[in-house]
């Protein structure tokens, strides 16, 4: 019987799902990869966050849906934060990544990033026309 849990996001772009892990300070992997769980048992993802533990972090893509699911052993979860939390803080930086890059791509400039108290995040963005 597997011990990996699996859950759904709405996480679709993959370079800006690599940045999110990244400005929550992870290095992930891409390929085809084997993620780890309880007694070497693995679940294949396209993305990984290696863990020193053993009990790496996956991302699989549900072709059906064009989504990365959350794939790990969470009996074996030792991050600092709930799992809730960290796909929470995951899907706020992947927002801001996707936000910024459709900026960009509008032809705006990113004029001011501020990080509130209660953890939102507020840009201010221009574009001359």
């Amino acid at each position: 019987m597997s011990h990996f849990s699996t859950i759904k996001t709405e996480l679709r772009d993959r370079q800006a799902l690599l940045g999110a892990l990244r400005d929550l300070g992870h290095s992930p992997t891409e390929g085809s990869l084997q993620v780890r769980g309880y007694r070497g048992q693995t679940l294949e993802a396209q993305l990984a966050v290696l863990q020193p533990n053993g009990a790496d972090i996956g991302f699989r893509l549900n072709t059906d849906t064009g989504s990365y699911e959350l794939v790990t052993d969470l009996d074996l979860w030792n991050q600092s934060v709930p799992v809730e939390r960290f796909v929470a803080q995951l899907s706020q930086r992947y927002a801001l990544r996707t936000i910024l890059a459709a900026s960009a791509e509008a032809g705006f400039e990113l004029r001011e990033q501020t990080q509130q108290q209660d953890g939102t995040i507020e840009l201010v963005v221009s574009r001359w026309a």
